[in-house]
């Protein structure tokens, strides 16, 4: 993603602490991950789900971008459940 800036809201900082994940690992997903999904009516930016392994893990990262000073901001990562997300973890299931 084209980020000047990648800041972390507090949301996010307490789940990485929850689920074992570090600020560098999130970084490198903004990086390098692969945007599957785009949230472009979310506030007070719009946002896009990112996805990348991490430890042969897959890890999804929300982030959110203001177009006018390109910050980022990261609102939660996580490990996606594999009974809601498909085999992939890019598409979610419908139940």
């Amino acid at each position: 993603m084209d980020c000047l800036e990648v800041r972390f809201s507090g949301h996010a900082v307490m789940r990485l602490f929850e689920r074992g994940l570090s600020k560098n690992q999130v970084l490198s997903i903004v990086k390098t991950g692969e945007r599957i999904a785009d949230y472009p009516n979310d506030n007070p930016y719009p946002s896009g789900l990112l996805l990348r392994d991490v430890d042969n893990k897959p890890v999804h990262v929300v982030i959110a971008r203001d177009d006018v000073s390109h910050i980022c901001f990261v609102v939660t990562a996580y490990q996606p459940d594999p009974q809601i997300w498909s085999e992939n973890f890019k598409f979610r299931r419908i139940v």
